[in-house]
């Protein structure tokens, strides 16, 4: 049997290696944007986990880009309304 990617949803189905996550802003147009890359885990949604450079940002992203940021410490409070825009690569 052949290896499959660990953060596969679906044995075979191509996983993306990196998102944009844009997180909404204060301002009416003003946008935070931070790039996130794939890791070896999966979320409570059973989907791949992806982290910013830091580790600080987590955030699950189904395989329709549907994006559950995920709390990294102790009295977080998890972004809502983020929206994930794949990368290649």
């Amino acid at each position: 049997m052949g290896q499959t990617d660990p953060v596969t949803d679906v044995p075979g189905d191509e996983v993306r290696r990196a998102f944009e996550l844009v997180f909404p802003g204060v301002a009416e147009g003003d946008r935070d944007v931070v790039r996130v890359t794939a890791t070896d885990r999966t979320g409570p949604g059973g989907h791949p986990v992806y982290e910013d450079a830091t580790g600080i940002i987590q955030a699950e992203i189904s395989d329709r880009s549907e994006v559950r940021v995920l709390a990294t410490g102790a009295g977080q409070d998890p972004a809502h309304g983020v929206t994930a825009r794949p990368l290649s690569g």
